[in-house]
């Protein structure tokens, strides 16, 4: 088997994303044509179908979802490579190191910093994604001055600030049985579904399981646990099961009807976004202190 292509991995990571090939084509700057060739070539190599074409759109197959959070890990890891190399050739008059979990560092992080580098282009920063349970040692570990966590368990001994909340909705595929209960469910029939979630140590598993545990509710066993949002995403769309999710996360598969939302009648899911430092009562750094005022807003 050949190594599979960087390009073709971004672009099957960005059809899972956005449930269109045509979309993700665009996106990449290629033709829908050229697009399509590049998913049959890397079906071929890997050996494995890795998308499904429905009418709703494009959506990877089980396995292709797999493939779509390797993938995830794996370009991170070389995007973090490419900006470490870089940085090595460019000298910057200062660096902040940020760690983010999934949600903030996909979907609230990028705004952030791109608004820092705009108010101080000279600073080099550099963003790790990881759960909650990874971004609090980075912090203590000194690998991160300043993270942002989305667990409801915040840590003892370091510095921190609740800068928004998040909410976190039930989830199912457009041909899952719970995509026609209008009615929605109960808590108790969420906690004794399988449900698609995170790894231990992810923000996003403890709030739900800390809010069926209040409800006097046990999770059963998850159907899978995956380390990545949009793995779940797309395993969901697939049809694998339920999962609890950010709003932020599932916005636009909502809109595109690639995913269907359901009513929980007596839960509600609410969860802080914090951000956390080592030190004093605000960072040292005079660039993670102007991240946070931005992060703030």
């Amino acid at each position: 088997m050949r190594e599979p292509d960087l390009d073709s991995l971004r672009l099957l990571v960005g059809v899972a994303a956005s449930g269109s090939l045509s979309r993700a084509a665009q996106a990449a700057g290629v033709s829908q044509q050229a697009a399509s060739a590049r998913m049959a070539a890397l079906e071929r190599d890997l050996g494995v179908a890795l998308l499904t074409r429905t009418s709703h759109g494009t959506s990877p197959t089980e396995a292709g979802a797999i493939v779509v959070e390797w993938a995830t890990e794996l370009l991170a890891a070389v995007d973090r490579f490419s900006s470490a190399t870089a940085a090595l050739r460019a000298p910057a008059s200062g660096s902040l190191r940020v760690a983010a979990s999934m949600t903030i560092s996909e979907h609230l992080a990028p705004a952030w910093l791109t608004a820092l580098r705009a108010a101080e282009p000279g600073v080099r920063i550099e963003l790790t994604a990881a759960n909650s349970v990874g971004v609090v040692e980075a912090v203590r570990g000194g690998a991160a001055d300043l993270g942002f966590i989305e667990t409801p368990d915040l840590p003892s001994g370091l510095p921190h600030r609740t800068i928004a909340t998040d909410e976190l909705v039930v989830v199912v595929g457009p041909r899952h049985p719970w995509a026609r209960r209008r009615s929605g469910v109960t808590a108790a029939e969420l906690a004794a579904a399988p449900l698609v979630v995170r790894e231990s140590g992810s923000g996003t598993r403890l709030a739900l399981e800390r809010a069926l545990a209040e409800a006097g509710l046990a999770p059963v066993e998850p159907a899978l646990a995956l380390s990545t949002t949009s793995a779940i995403r797309s395993t969901v769309a697939a049809g694998a099961g339920p999962a609890a999710l950010s709003i932020l996360a599932v916005r636009d598969q909502l809109a595109q009807g690639t995913l269907v939302q359901v009513r929980v009648l007596d839960l509600r899911v609410i969860r802080p976004l914090t951000a956390i430092w080592s030190g004093g009562a605000t960072p040292t750094s005079s660039a993670a202190a102007h991240l946070l005022r931005l992060a703030t807003r």
